[in-house]
């Protein structure tokens, strides 16, 4: 049973930054030991892995005989799509296995409660945690109602995110390597928003987008205390759904948004508070360096992915600290990629 449940989270990645707010899921369908049909959430108000694999079964007449392995437990109510359970049991589907239940309350418990009471065997909890893990971020985002927070910087061998710059100097400073950069921009395309400070906005000016990967952009979100940030840069191009939080004035440009609040008191827990409404389940944090440290300071974070370059600055502005130790650190390019958890 283990490995059609590997099978079904392999194929539940393929859905990674195209299916939120929905989960990441992925079905197997098995007759004899042998799969005969597959299938994922492909794309958000599309149909479920459950359809899909079902859809994929060339005789159908083997479902009433068939075992049914699936990421995550089958929804009972409408949504975008129709009920899976209700297609579960129109095949008669005699078995189903789950690696997980779902921790939606509109869903939680109530698939499998249904499947149940109409005579399908189910049995979960195979691969419960990599099942878990593959959808971490919609799971924090209704366990914890924020979305889950990836922060993410480049800093030199010697320990500093940026160089020393001159007044008034402008423009990104390159520390990673192109493989970094590119699976950066990876990153970006799998993540429901980015967010950067004014300080990074403002110098370096970026796009925020996935021009470098084939891939959706994330929603843009700026802190700008005092909109410092002239309307001239990329933030402020349309291309992108946008929030701008700043405490001077809520108004609307066409898809850029800037939202008014109260700078005197902690930001970070409104900004999460508010996107999470939106239902931005997720956002990497790319910056600067005060505003990832905001972000450690508060325990308001999840993961880290820390890129090392072999390069020595010798001076400038000194990377964030974290107070956990790496769990994963693999090559990327040159550079070194840290990742850390917040457990």
């Amino acid at each position: 049973m283990q490995k059609y449940i590997q099978r079904a989270l392999e194929l539940a990645a393929f859905g990674i930054g195209n299916v939120a707010p929905n989960p990441l899921v992925g079905c197997v369908i098995v007759h004899n030991e042998k799969i005969i049909g597959e299938g994922w959430h492909q794309k958000f108000g599309g149909p479920h892995a459950e359809v899909n694999a079902i859809n994929s079964v060339k005789d159908k007449l083997l479902l009433d005989e068939s075992t049914l392995y699936v990421t995550l437990e089958p929804c009972n109510h409408y949504g975008k799509t129709p009920p899976c359970v209700d297609l579960i049991l129109q095949y008669k589907i005699p078995k189903v296995v789950i690696a997980t239940l779902d921790v939606n309350p509109i869903v939680s418990g109530k698939g499998v409660a249904r499947l149940k009471e109409n005579g399908v065997a189910v049995s979960f909890g195979i691969l419960a945690q990599e099942a878990q893990f593959q959808n971490r971020r919609f799971i924090t985002f209704h366990q914890k109602k924020r979305p889950y927070i990836i922060l993410k910087w480049a800093q030199s061998a010697d320990g500093f995110i940026d160089k020393k710059r001159e007044i008034g100097e402008k423009g990104s400073f390159q520390i990673s390597g192109k493989a970094a950069q590119i699976a950066l921009h990876q990153w970006r395309s799998e993540e429901a928003g980015i967010l950067v400070g004014k300080n990074t906005a403002l110098t370096d000016n970026p796009k925020l987008n996935t021009r470098l990967w084939a891939g959706n952009n994330p929603v843009r979100i700026i802190i700008d205390t005092n909109l410092e940030v002239p309307r001239t840069h990329h933030i402020y191009d349309n291309s992108v759904r946008t929030f701008i939080f700043n405490r001077l004035e809520t108004r609307a440009i066409f898809s850029t948004q800037l939202i008014q609040l109260d700078f005197t008191k902690p930001v970070i827990p409104k900004i999460l508070e508010y996107v999470a409404y939106e239902n931005i389940q997720s956002i990497l944090v790319e910056g600067g360096a005060f505003t990832i440290q905001q972000f450690i300071q508060t325990n308001l974070w999840d993961e880290a992915r820390v890129i090392k370059s072999a390069i020595n600055l010798r001076d400038g502005l000194s990377a964030p600290s974290l107070p956990v130790k790496p769990t994963e650190i693999q090559k990327i390019g040159k550079d070194i990629l840290e990742i850390f958890f917040n457990d």
